[in-house]
């Protein structure tokens, strides 16, 4: 078998069939960089991905620029690549406003970000954990009654960096909250890195007790202790479809300064693949991406699978 048919293709019993991978790296990857990407290369590389197979791709976010400078073009961005074919391109909004701000843009696909703890609710949204959902309920309103998906993020779903484990009762309550107020999906966020398998699957099995189906949860973990695609399996094998990742593992959080890298989309692909699992992704194509990016930041992607095949082309 040459190099160009790897990864073998052994497919795991009772695992999906087909993942939708959320790709986060133009937004949740770029806005912890130390300084701003030019705004046309944050399009050319939206339209990279989208090249590779990536269907949904998480654009910006309309957060105040004095928040998150790096996504600061919000308004310039969005419409040079809004309409490209066959990708659904969600926005990050913190409140009315940033909604505003959206939907005036034509934005059809609309995430809000709560957190499962209160301290990392105050150091990012400076608000209380109740507050913020109060804040998010007219958004997710609105959002919905103009026709968009809404997305609910929650942060801190494993861990806290201030308050340590996380009760999972606590990320129940607030998952609860954002799905009866509207939200069509949850992304579940390890935030600092720090979960593994067996606590990810008493999550996800909780959260179906409290009446929230697996066909709604999205998982979004963070490879600081080397854990994402152990989590990620766990994940799978409970039946959850949708998986954040990040093209090279580009991220962190910039509220959050123990949370390194978010699970890179390549290894994301190679393990799925592996699995006889159908992403519709072109790896080939993504790793050239991240490659291409990982010239603009001037230093080289964190992924492990993007390493070890642009080594292989050199």
């Amino acid at each position: 078998m040459s190099a160009e048919q790897l990864p073998m293709v052994v497919p795991a019993s009772d695992l999906p069939a087909r993942v939708r991978i959320y790709e986060v790296g133009a937004r949740d990857g770029l806005q912890n960089e130390k300084g701003a990407v030019p705004t046309e290369v944050k399009a050319e590389f939206i339209r990279r991905l989208a090249e590779a197979g990536l269907t949904t791709i998480e654009a910006t976010s309309f957060v105040h620029p004095k928040w998150v400078p790096q996504l600061a073009d919000a308004e310039e961005l969005f419409p040079r690549v809004r309409e490209l074919a066959g990708v659904e391109l969600p926005v990050l909004v913190p409140n009315q406003r940033g909604l505003d701000r959206a939907l005036a843009l034509g934005a059809e696909r609309i995430a809000v970000f709560a957190s499962a703890t209160e301290s990392f609710a105050k150091a990012n949204l400076n608000r209380t954990v109740d507050e913020s959902l109060a804040v998010f309920e007219p958004v997710v309103r609105q959002a919905k009654d103009a026709g968009a998906r809404v997305r609910g993020y929650v942060s801190m779903c494993f861990g806290d960096p201030w308050e340590g484990a996380v009760p999972l009762h606590q990320v129940a309550r607030v998952c609860t909250a954002l799905r009866n107020m509207g939200c069509d999906e949850l992304s579940l966020g390890d935030t600092i890195g720090v979960a593994t398998p067996g606590h990810v699957q008493e999550l996800l099995n909780l959260l179906n007790e409290e009446g929230v189906p697996t066909n709604e949860i999205g998982v979004h973990f963070h490879d600081t202790y080397g854990q994402a695609l152990a989590n990620t399996y766990a994940a799978l094998e409970h039946g959850v479809t949708t998986i954040d990742a990040s093209a090279g593992g580009l991220g962190g959080c910039p509220y959050a300064k123990s949370a390194t890298g978010n699970l890179a989309t390549e290894d994301l692909v190679w393990m799925l693949h592996g699995l006889g699992i159908e992403t519709g992704v072109d790896l080939g194509r993504l790793t050239a991406t991240s490659v291409w990016m990982a010239a603009h930041l001037d230093r080289p992607s964190p992924s492990r699978t993007v390493r070890a095949l642009s080594h292989k082309d050199q």
